[in-house]
């Protein structure tokens, strides 16, 4: 069926074909979570049930969402303009954001409702349709969470993969509901307001995740280590570089990844040469993993004797000061002026002024008056 409605009315182009399979979850999840509200609120009513109330809130705050999802794909998939040069993909966060906040808030609300029932406990009123709607609702949400999780893995949402992840939550909530009205009617033990209290509980657990989760997103988080291991290969491929170092990578949005690399070249290399390598690592970054690739280049000097014995020498130093400090960029910018880059991993206690004194202190020992410019890195993505 997905398949079908995919084909038939969603653009295969690009941007568009990402929009419109958002647009798909969103009226899918739009129609089908409507659906369960209305027949959950009605035999909660019924029933008088706090547990299957708050069953049914929660599925209009999975209604609600829908729209939400609606529009937060609406809104990402507007083209760059001259406010916003790398587009709107990061409204798709935004409305992931407001989604949570919402979940966060209905579970607080039913956590007070059922602790009242808790307090005040009432008979509820069991009939065949409870039942009957319960279980259709559990067969829905099932069919609902792999709906999402598989339109989700056909354009890599993340917004739409914590949905289908509600989706399976809520299987588990209602199945809990379902449960506590069999336990009443079986053994008459009114336990409705304890599964209320459960359920809202894990509601705003879910929530408060799913908070800290998008806000990672619109902060700016580091890639996963699979995206970086890509990376690192796709770098090693290129044999005729020296090295590379000072990765970064920052997204505008699902689809809009950039990076930045510095490159070690020979630097007997010319312009020409150097330009000629540097466009094909950008170009492969691009066409295989979708990354918008910048490449600074650092020219080596590996036929210098004198650079290679200082630059080996310095780096001795630096070891013997913390063994998990790196140095990479190494220039003598005079006889007495040197400069590197010194990258500081967090396992290395001393602070940037004390690993500056000692290390310029032992230079000076070795060289005598030297100058030396330090540059401490304390952002890297690439391996130790």
């Amino acid at each position: 069926m997905l398949k079908m409605l995919i084909e038939k009315f969603i653009p295969k182009n690009g941007e568009n074909h990402r929009t419109g399979i958002g647009q798909l979850a969103g009226v899918l999840g739009f129609l089908s979570n409507a659906i369960l509200f209305l027949g959950k609120f009605m035999i909660g009513l019924t029933a008088g049930s706090v547990s299957i109330m708050a069953d049914a809130i929660n599925s209009l705050t999975d209604t609600i969402s829908s729209i939400l999802t609606l529009v937060g794909f609406k809104i990402a998939a507007k083209p760059a303009d001259k406010e916003h040069p790398y587009g709107h993909e990061r409204f798709e966060y935004i409305s992931g954001f407001l989604i949570s906040l919402l979940m966060t808030f209905v579970g607080l609300q039913f956590l007070e409702a059922s602790f009242e029932k808790i307090l005040q406990p009432e008979n509820m009123k069991l009939g065949w349709l409870v039942f009957v709607i319960l279980v259709l609702s559990i067969v829905i949400k099932v069919w609902q969470s792999r709906m999402y999780h598989r339109l989700a893995d056909t354009i890599q949402s993340k917004t739409l993969k914590a949905t289908s992840q509600d989706s399976l939550n809520d299987v588990l909530t209602t199945f809990a509901v379902l449960l506590s009205a069999l336990v009443e009617l079986i053994t008459g033990w009114r336990v409705d307001g304890y599964v209320g209290f459960v359920i809202a509980a894990y509601i705003i657990y879910s929530g408060i995740k799913m908070v800290r989760e998008f806000i990672a997103e619109l902060l700016g988080q580091r890639p996963t280590e699979e995206e970086l291991a890509q990376m690192n290969d796709l770098l090693g491929e290129f044999s005729e570089i020296l090295g590379y170092h000072d990765l970064l990578v920052h997204n505008y949005g699902p689809q809009k990844r950039f990076a930045s690399v510095h490159i070690e070249v020979d630097d007997r290399w010319n312009l020409n040469e150097a330009h000629d390598v540097i466009n094909q690592i950008e170009k492969e970054f691009w066409e295989r993993l979708e990354v918008d690739l910048v490449c600074h280049i650092d020219p080596v000097a590996v036929q210098n004797q004198v650079y290679q014995e200082k630059k080996e020498a310095v780096e001795v130093i630096v070891a013997n000061v913390d063994g998990n400090l790196r140095m990479h960029d190494f220039r003598i910018l005079s006889p007495n002026r040197l400069s590197f880059d010194l990258v500081v991993p967090r396992s290395v206690s001393l602070t940037d002024q004390e690993l500056r004194d000692t290390i310029l202190l032992k230079i000076q020992q070795r060289y005598g008056n030297q100058a030396v410019e330090i540059t401490f890195d304390h952002n890297y993505l690439l391996p130790e």
